[in-house]
């Protein structure tokens, strides 16, 4: 299954290469700027390495064909592939990540701010889906099935989520268009902030009493990407 997602993963990256120029992360004005993590420097990113210490490590990522551990109450794992693993994509507006799903896993409601997704579906059966903003439409729910190699995009800023509907184990690849595209997980913001929102405004908003909201927010929101 190596090559197979080797294989794939460069092609989500090529279908994201045209609009990287257009994304919302600065241009380039060099060839690379390879993160500089030891520097004190705050800016937009991260300041870059001496060219000179460059070396084709930088550049480099070894392990995201291996499975990752779905033992959690989502049933699901993202592994995220960016800067903190590759330090050569710094400024060039561009991670991806592999998402593991158990049968009956789910990557809850969430949304990006700073990028759309190329989502592809590298073994399993996924129900997947975004819905649109407040508009003369309504909140439109836009939902596919996929299989092996289908490939969906959700865009950016617009709730979307994936659910394993088979009887086995499912991989998926994501590419963003950013470096930080930003992940706003819908529950855990709105019942796992802190300091809590207040439970008067939820109950109000979900329209259920202010005991059910202090019980959700007692919940152990999962956090299921990791970026180590």
């Amino acid at each position: 299954m190596s090559a197979k997602i080797i294989l794939i993963i460069a092609a989500s990256i090529a279908l994201i290469s045209s609009i990287c120029v257009s994304s919302s992360d600065p241009g380039l004005l060099q060839d690379f700027c390879v993160a500089n993590f030891n520097s004190t420097v705050v800016v937009n990113g991260y300041p870059c390495k001496d060219p000179l210490l460059v070396t084709s490590d930088d550049f480099f990522f070894s392990g995201i064909d291996q499975p990752r551990s779905t033992d959690n109450q989502l049933g699901s794992n993202i592994t995220v592939v960016g800067v903190e693993r590759i330090p050569g994509l710094n400024t060039m507006g561009l991670i991806i990540s592999r998402i593991d799903y158990a049968p009956g896993g789910l990557n809850p409601p969430h949304y990006h701010p700073r990028s759309s997704e190329v989502f592809t579906v590298v073994e399993g059966n996924l129900f997947v889906g975004f819905i649109t903003t407040n508009s003369d439409m309504g909140n439109t729910l836009y939902a596919k099935k996929l299989q092996k190699g289908d490939v969906f995009v959700f865009p950016q800023g617009l709730i979307h989520f994936q659910f394993n509907i088979g009887g086995k184990r499912a991989v998926a690849t994501a590419a963003f268009g950013s470096q930080s595209p930003g992940l706003m997980t819908v529950t855990n913001a709105l019942f796992g902030s802190i300091p809590p929102v207040p439970a008067v405004i939820l109950a109000k908003a979900f329209q259920l009493n202010t005991t059910t909201i202090e019980w959700l927010q007692q919940q152990n929101w999962v956090q299921n990407f990791n970026y180590n």
